[in-house]
């Protein structure tokens, strides 16, 4: 190996030193079976007190949740520093996103969004006018050419850090935007990513809320929390923006694990340090290995990474496949570009040793 592959290789094992205290992780993560890098999911699994919460509420899951979500709603509006009456709960974010098409986008209406970005409100929206803004050159939210675009529009979708680019769009061009868009105009910032974020060009807009009754933030617990499989989301907005979210919600849509699992991975203050350390330590190690084998990554502020490969990626994915390692689909505006969840160290040693047998 040559010394840059040298190092990279060190760091992923440096970085798999972290996994001695969570034994179940490393048998679950070396355990046969297809390597799971398509869905930005968090390999290591949730705190051990969300999983120590998931088992105390199996006593109440005879129950229907009510207490449970008014608990985690306390939980929520207190760490952010509002009220209740602005926090509403969901199943997944994606449950958020969904809300907000049938609250803001009845027939007719137009939405304005990123090229490419997370696709779930285009399907929600089918039947209304969408609107698909390339983003820039840096791949990040084109703002200026978005507000245009937004003239008239019901509902923009932001999403922050980007899905699937893994790109942040800057902190002043988004307060910018906030200012300049129509207050009729409701605005999606979804920051499911937010925690992976190192870069001091990016915050979060959560606080911009008691000044723009228009804004809308969407939280999960799938990514940096590790609970995608429990379903666990919510949206802050003003007290208005929420009731009409509410509106558009079945009753007791989320469950009490996942309740219990959510309260608890919010008390535990040292998970989601840690989970940012692991995850950007063994992304660094396979960007400098996919380096030396001559492939660009665009820069990542999340938990995955798109790497162009120079060519058309179907036939990549389905060779990964084949080799035992899922990969992200195809996301037409970047045809070229192969996004990967940066899953354990040793996933990733899979996924590069699949990787360089390919490209052979």
């Amino acid at each position: 190996m040559n010394e840059v592959s040298r190092r990279s290789f060190g760091r992923l094992l440096g970085a798999g030193a972290a996994l001695v205290a969570f034994p179940d992780v490393l048998a679950r993560t070396t355990a046969t079976g297809p390597i799971l890098l398509n869905s930005n999911e968090n390999p290591y699994g949730p705190s051990p007190a969300a999983v120590k919460a998931m088992r105390d509420a199996i006593a109440e899951s005879f129950r229907y949740p009510d207490d449970a979500e008014a608990a985690l709603a306390e939980t929520i509006a207190a760490s952010h520093g509002v009220s209740t009456s602005a926090v509403l709960l969901g199943n997944g974010s994606s449950d958020i996103l969904r809300l907000a098409a049938d609250a803001f986008l009845p027939g007719g209406k137009k939405l304005v969004t990123a090229d490419p970005t997370f696709e779930s409100l285009w399907h929600h929206a089918r039947g209304n006018e969408i609107v698909k803004v390339p983003l820039d050159a840096a791949f990040a939210h084109d703002l200026p050419k978005m507000l245009e675009a937004a003239r008239g529009a019901a509902l923009v979708y932001v999403c922050n850090p980007n899905n699937p680019t893994a790109t942040i769009t800057a902190k002043a061009a988004v307060r910018a935007f906030l200012d300049a868009v129509s207050p009729d105009t409701i605005v999606l910032v979804d920051e499911a990513y937010h925690h992976y974020v190192e870069s001091s060009d990016y915050e979060s807009v959560v606080p911009l809320i008691a000044k723009k009754p228009n804004l809308v933030v969407a939280r999960t617990f799938s990514k940096i929390y590790a609970m995608a499989g429990l379903r666990a989301g919510y949206a802050l907005a003003s007290a208005d923006v929420i009731k009409r979210l509410d509106a558009q919600k079945s009753w007791d849509t989320m469950n009490i694990m996942a309740l219990a699992a959510a309260r608890a991975s919010l008390a535990d203050g040292g998970f989601v340090a840690e989970g940012r350390r692991r995850n950007s330590a063994v992304r660094a190690s396979v960007v400098d290995s996919l380096g030396a084998m001559g492939y660009k990554t665009i820069p990542s502020e999340a938990n995955f990474i798109m790497i162009d490969t120079g060519r058309e990626v179907r036939p990549l994915i389905a060779a990964m496949r084949t080799n035992g390692v899922h990969v992200g689909r195809l996301f037409p505006a970047l045809p070229h570009h192969l996004r990967v969840t940066i899953g354990t160290p040793d996933e990733m040693k899979q996924f590069l040793d699949a990787f360089r047998r390919i490209e052979k």
